[in-house]
């Protein structure tokens, strides 16, 4: 008899309006109810999320639950109105894009507004430079969402986003170290699937069935990375 999934839930933020803000454990639910939530969600884009629930994902440095609380509000008001999803997304980023640069990030990155940001500049760790040449960094997360991209999440590369420098692949510093080679397994699948010519919707497609069947089955994550270059 399989045993019942636990509920996510790790710890009531707050309430807001009769909505109730949980944090909770997004590892789980990437590998057993959603492999698609990332750093927080609500009802109306996640079905598994109750209807007057907000779910923030723990992060590795709970800094920026403040943004994610004002987009999921915008999100949520719309969508329950009828807006489609992508207009009330961007409606959602616009709002904590706000809140972002109300904390000042932007400055920071920027140097007082007087420079573009630099891709190396959200660099906190190299964790590996491959064979092929590829360096794989991990970086901070906020920064990157403040300055460069309010949708990034878990991971990415140069072959998607144009900020990331050539030959590097990015890893968010407020990911849980236990997910960290499950990400990058689908970030390095992605990249060289789109080198040899796939589009990104495809690779993206596959990587993430590839990165679910690995959550799934952790005894076959070191073949896959090295399958796909990493020794």
């Amino acid at each position: 008899m399989t045993a019942p999934l636990k509920p996510p839930y790790l710890e009531k933020i707050k309430e807001l309006g009769g909505l109730r803000v949980w944090l909770v454990d997004g590892k789980y639910i990437r590998e057993r109810i959603d492999e698609e939530f990332t750093n927080f969600g609500q009802h109306y884009s996640f079905s598994c999320i109750p209807e007057k629930e907000l779910w923030l994902d723990k992060e590795a440095h709970p800094d920026e639950r403040r943004f994610f609380i004002e987009h999921l509000l915008v999100e949520r008001r719309l969508m329950a109105k009828g807006v489609p999803y992508n207009d009330a997304l961007a409606a959602a980023d616009h709002a904590e894009r706000r809140e972002r640069r109300r904390a000042g990030d932007v400055r920071v990155l920027t140097h007082g507004g007087k420079q573009l940001p630099q891709g190396q500049e959200v660099h906190v760790k190299l964790w590996k430079t491959l064979e092929n040449g590829v360096s794989v960094w991990i970086v901070n997360g906020r920064l990157v969402r403040s300055v460069f991209d309010v949708d990034f999440t878990e991971g990415g590369h140069d072959h998607v986003y144009e900020f990331v420098p050539e030959n590097e692949v990015w890893i968010d510093d407020d990911l849980d170290d236990s997910e960290r080679g499950f990400v990058l397994l689908h970030e390095m699948h992605e990249r060289n699937r789109m080198i040899s010519g796939w589009a990104y919707s495809k690779a993206h497609e596959e990587s993430s069935r590839i990165e679910c069947h690995c959550r799934q089955h952790p005894d076959e994550l070191h073949e896959a990375l090295a399958a796909e270059g990493w020794e």
